[in-house]
């Protein structure tokens, strides 16, 4: 990256004896001039990373995410609409679903950062002559496809692993009851605004109603907090920055490997959980 260029650029001998030349010339006791002061390295929220515990962590993810289909299918409003229009809603949301489940079974995991080869060893290991390196996060000569795709993971970057733990330790922070949850999920599960619904009015009848209910029993169990509502909203606007190539690729990809997850979806959804 560049602040590692930057970095070896000042570690070199010239660097050193040029700025050993500006110290002696300073007036002693003078430190670095303001806005000179080092900082941290900013690309740290770009590196790769992989669960610590995969085993653990995805076996865990899966109990959570059979949970929450199991939820789906016994949401009577949604045994009535098209196959296709459940298949395109648990599509759609799936991942924010998932991540709430974790929550509310307070799941905790712990990643490491994954080692990747180094530009000289992927330039020398390229097997064709002209062929571009493959990008950081895959193996040499490996192509990338999403997670419903075959070939190597493209393992989630620490900024996008630390935005799913903010999420998490905000919702732990708010101690979210069952029934907020519920009513929680059943605004996600019920998105008119998706492309390709038939039944658009009566999802978004059905998404209304399920942030009535939250709105009524927080009036109800929380009446001294006049702001939980607004609080609750808040968890469900940081839900549409979970991505769900992220959570495949994290939670999935290592106990599946290549599998579709669309299809891992429409088999699960269409099976007695």
């Amino acid at each position: 990256c560049r602040c590692c260029a930057d970095s070896r650029r000042h570690s070199s001998i010239l660097y050193n004896i040029l700025r050993s030349d500006e110290r002696t010339a300073s007036p002693a006791g003078q430190g670095p001039r303001r806005g000179q002061a080092s900082r941290g390295c900013p690309c740290g929220s770009r590196r790769r990373v992989a669960l610590r515990s995969p085993q653990v962590a995805c076996k865990a993810a899966s109990a959570v995410l059979v949970k929450t289909l199991r939820f789906v299918q016994n949401v009577p409003c949604f045994q009535e609409l098209p196959l296709d229009e459940q298949l395109l809603l648990v599509r759609s949301c799936w991942a924010p679903l998932l991540v709430l489940g974790l929550a509310q079974d307070r799941v905790h995991f712990e990643t490491v950062e994954s080692a990747e080869p180094s530009m000289l060893h992927r330039i020398l290991t390229t097997r064709r002559q002209g062929e571009q390196p493959p990008p950081r996060g895959r193996a040499p000569g490996q192509p990338h496809h999403g997670p419903g795709g075959g070939g190597g993971p493209h393992l989630p970057s620490a900024g996008e692993i630390q935005a799913i733990k903010g999420f998490l330790a905000k919702c732990w922070s708010l101690d979210i009851s069952t029934k907020e949850y519920a009513y929680l999920k059943g605004t996600v599960l019920f998105n008119p605004d998706l492309p390709g619904l038939q039944c658009t009015q009566y999802i978004e009848g059905l998404q209304r109603e399920a942030q009535q209910a939250l709105n009524e029993h927080v009036r109800l169990i929380h009446r001294g907090d006049e702001a939980r509502f607004a609080k609750l909203n808040v968890v469900l606007s940081l839900l549409r920055s979970i991505n769900a190539n992220v959570i495949a690729e994290l939670f999935f990809r290592p106990i599946i490997g290549a599998v579709n997850m669309d299809d891992m979806l429409l088999e699960m959804l269409c099976a007695k959980l």
